[in-house]
């Protein structure tokens, strides 16, 4: 005989799975702070990434530009804020690694934060102007030793200690000029305002075109851009330079808001269909998503280079 359950019953088994994953929603709007200066690629990757969201999940994201200090004054900020997804950063990894750990007190460590999704890498390079007529860094080294002063740009701590070991490793003394992001760096390049410098991806349009050149990758292999540039480790100098930004939120997030906040990120920025990708794919090459552990282990391995690379660098 055919068994039959009541219908109050079977309408609760019907509904129990939908409940049970039921898709997570913020409480009210979401802050995404944003460490980057307006204007630049970094800025309107964020900028771009909360306009999809918002598209996709109806969730109100509100951008805020919080800059400082390589993201530290946004990580700072960050910290003291409720772990409720309502409160989201965007930032590099040096803001959680070196930059940290090269500040007396930063007024936050990498604990402070849970760690939801990378977007992108970069393609970071040491970038002269074509008609300067080098072609990689040894051009620049051999004119150094022939009594040329050569200055050389960097937009963070870690880029201008990088500088400083890099010129160590080749027998010569760059003049370091420190500059706010990688557009002011690029801009001081083209300019003639400085002779050479890091830039972390943007450069790909002036490398195409034949105004730019990349003198060696900072990466720890070769830019797609520029695969003849040798990497600054084939030139004696065991170090990647390489960046990835990154989104973070306050440390003790509840795993299911870790989740749905991850995901969203990543959809948008590897459909090949979204204005984001198509950005990042322009701007930065591939995106490059990693979320969870490996994030957690990312951030871990990162921090144990950034204390050996403050370890030679003060040397």
């Amino acid at each position: 005989m055919k068994s039959t359950l009541p219908i109050a019953l079977a309408c609760a088994l019907a509904i129990a799975p939908l409940a049970a994953h039921a898709e997570w929603t913020p409480k009210g709007p979401i802050t995404m702070m944003i460490a980057f200066t307006a204007g630049g690629g970094a800025d309107a990757q964020a900028r771009l990434i909360a306009e999809e969201i918002e598209a996709r999940k109806g969730w109100k994201i509100i951008p805020e530009a919080v800059t400082g200090k390589g993201g530290g004054v946004l990580a700072a900020r960050l910290a003291k804020q409720p772990a409720d997804g309502t409160a989201i950063g965007m930032v590099v990894s040096e803001t959680t690694g070196y930059n940290m750990l090269a500040e007396k007190n930063p007024g936050y460590t990498e604990k402070d934060f849970t760690y939801l999704a990378t977007t992108a890498g970069t393609e970071m390079g040491i970038v002269a102007k074509a008609s300067r007529g080098w072609k990689t860094l040894a051009d620049v080294t051999a004119a150094m030793k022939k009594g040329e002063k050569i200055s050389f740009g960097a937009m963070s701590q870690k880029l201008a200690d990088g500088a400083y070991l890099l010129g160590k490793s080749q027998g010569v003394r760059y003049n370091i000029v420190e500059l706010k992001g990688g557009k002011a760096v690029l801009d001081a390049v083209t300019a003639g305002d400085v002779d050479i410098g890091w830039v972390a991806g943007i450069q790909s349009r002036g490398v195409a075109a034949g105004d730019l050149v990349n003198l060696a990758s900072g990466e720890a292999k070769r830019l797609k851009m520029s695969p003849d540039a040798p990497t600054v480790k084939e030139l004696g100098l065991n170090v990647d330079f390489g960046v990835y930004f990154m989104f973070i939120a306050p440390k003790g997030l509840p795993a299911e808001t870790r989740e749905a906040l991850s995901q969203a990120i990543k959809e948008v920025v590897i459909d090949p269909a979204s204005k984001t990708h198509a950005f990042i794919v322009k701007s930065f090459g591939e995106p490059s998503v990693v979320t969870g552990a490996a994030f957690d282990k990312m951030v871990a391995d990162d921090i144990i280079a950034s204390r050996a690379l403050l370890k030679e660098a003060s040397k």
